[in-house]
């Protein structure tokens, strides 16, 4: 029996959105059946930079991701085949020697704040997902995340938002909004929007 394509969600939206919430509700949902990228994964290793001169780059900007190896990642999934994906390492902000395999599966979801900005990306998703958020919210989301799992600075994590976060998010992830398919506000705590987006993600399964 010929093995049809894997379903790919793109859930995308700013810093803090809840985008990783509305994931972990669809994989919940689906158990196994899902495999999951993340953008992060894919920051570039800029591994013959000191590490002084690594922590100044703008981990926001599009040009920091190898958002090429993530599409060659995906479309392996995609036709069924198992990947390694890189590991990220937030405290020497290059990546780390080690993989971690993912076993294909028949839905994929991918997340991050920039994966609609990239055509050839935006292009693999049969489903793209929008989690919108106020920028308050988002805001203490990411102090929160930074300083307890990343072992950032308060300060560290605040000049950052100034300088590159906030002003990449209005220049490239809020206009990218235009390409999705759904809009959610408020993320994961969206129980009526998370119902109908695996009530849509069940129909397109039946189709293929």
């Amino acid at each position: 029996m010929e093995r049809r394509d894997a379903l790919v969600i793109g859930i995308a939206g700013g810093s803090g959105s809840g985008k990783t919430t509305f994931a972990n509700k669809i994989i919940q949902y689906f158990g196994g059946d899902v495999a999951t990228l993340n953008h992060d994964f894919y920051y570039k290793p800029f591994a013959e930079l000191p590490l002084e001169e690594r922590k100044k780059q703008n981990f926001d900007h599009p040009n920091a991701f190898d958002t090429d190896l993530l599409i060659a990642d995906l479309l392996r999934l995609k036709h069924g085949e198992d990947i390694d994906r890189p590991i990220y390492s937030y405290t020497e902000f290059t990546r780390l020697p080690q993989t971690v395999r993912v076993a294909a599966a028949p839905v994929i979801i991918v997340d991050g704040i920039l994966i609609f900005e990239n055509r050839q990306l935006r292009e693999l998703f049969d489903i793209k997902v929008y989690v919108d958020t106020d920028s308050d919210v988002r805001l203490i989301r990411r102090l929160t995340r930074d300083v307890k799992e990343r072992g950032r600075s308060l300060q560290s994590v605040m000049d950052q938002y100034l300088s590159t976060v906030k002003p990449m998010h209005e220049e490239f992830v809020e206009p990218s909004k235009r390409y999705a398919d759904v809009i959610v506000p408020e993320g994961g705590f969206n129980a009526v929007a998370l119902d109908m987006v695996i009530d849509r993600i069940r129909a397109e399964i039946a189709k293929k």
